[in-house]
């Protein structure tokens, strides 16, 4: 018995942080994986296909805000449902 759900297209730039003009929470309901130079990652904070990049929080270091600064790392980024 298969199941079909229709899932919503992925879109170019996700972020998972509701503050951020690119946060979708209907896509986010889904598990998304993200494959940065053919490997997988399971920390990205927000991504984007066309520029080819993705943003990772650090591990200590927060901003004035009290948020964790991102670090961009570049490569060849591809977006899919797990």
């Amino acid at each position: 018995m298969t199941e079909s759900i229709d899932k919503p297209e992925l879109p170019d730039r996700l972020s998972i942080n509701p503050r951020s003009p690119f946060y979708n929470e209907e896509i986010l309901k889904h598990e998304i994986g993200i494959r940065i130079n053919g490997k997988e990652r399971n920390d990205v904070e927000e991504y984007c296909i066309s520029e080819g990049w993705v943003k990772v929080a650090s591990t200590k270091a927060l901003d004035r805000r009290g948020q964790p600064l991102l670090m961009k790392s570049k490569g060849t980024v591809e977006a899919f449902y797990r």
